[in-house]
């Protein structure tokens, strides 16, 4: 179900969203060869409640911790644990939290000291995907609309854009309608209308599309050709003119 937010949601929304930008750049911050990415968790889970808010993903359809870190080939839910980031890779850490009711959601992938050049192009073109999706993303236009941007931009590049998840909605609960692919057609779709909120997060693998859950967890979502994976994602206000992103500082 779409929901479209007040004046007084929206301003919660906000909130949420720069409590849950400053926790993930905390923990962005913090990524380097040596730490174990249970840290980066304990770092973004005291930031969060620091700020008086909830960690959305704690306990989340039962997901263990308090943010999702996905290395390398790992492309979503990765579970934060004893794993030790090494020299080269690349770090997707995906952040929630929840303020006075209201959730703030967000994504970014770190470089953990000298990376390839392959794989640092791979992360600056999914970031560019989604501010060109964004351009789309005002009152009047469809969900497809963004899709389509993001799918022929990345596609364009050689990547490949991942089917089996997508953006969603976003308020009072973490996930609520619409849903957001990041592949589709033009003028498909739910109708963006003024008050929506939505997380848009394009999630892009240097290989193919195909991903698969891991069975040890059954929460990591793997590149099925073992490739990289890169994500990036921010909650967004559809308004009467340009879009606002809720997720900044």
């Amino acid at each position: 179900m779409i929901y479209i937010k007040n004046k007084e949601e929206i301003a919660l929304m906000k909130k949420a969203g720069q409590i849950t930008k400053g926790a993930l750049q905390k923990a962005i911050e913090a990524v380097r060869p040596g730490v174990k990415t249970i840290e980066l968790d304990r770092i973004a889970e005291e930031f969060i409640r620091k700020c008086n808010a909830t960690p959305s993903f704690f306990r989340y359809n039962g997901f263990p911790m308090h943010i999702c870190v996905s290395v390398n080939e790992e492309v979503v839910h990765g579970i934060p644990g004893e794993y030790v980031i090494q020299e080269g890779d690349i770090v997707s850490i995906d952040c929630g939290a929840c303020y006075k009711g209201y959730h703030g959601d967000c994504a970014d992938t770190a470089f953990a000291g000298a990376v390839s050049e392959e794989a640092r192009r791979l992360v600056e073109a999914t970031k560019e995907s989604f501010f060109l999706g964004l351009k789309q993303a005002v009152a009047g236009n469809r969900v497809g609309d963004i899709s389509e941007t993001i799918q022929t931009f990345i596609e364009g590049k050689g990547y490949s854009i991942v089917r089996d998840l997508e953006g969603h909605g976003i308020g009072a609960n973490l996930h609520e309608g619409p849903s957001v692919p990041n592949f589709g057609r033009a003028g498909k779709g739910s109708k963006l209308m003024p008050g929506m909120t939505i997380a848009v997060e394009p999630m892009v693998n240097l290989g193919k599309y195909d991903v698969y859950q891991d069975a040890t967890d059954n929460w990591t979502i793997r590149t099925l050709d073992g490739s990289l994976s890169a994500h990036y994602e921010n909650t967004i206000l559809i308004t009467d003119g340009e879009p606002v992103i809720l997720t900044t500082l």
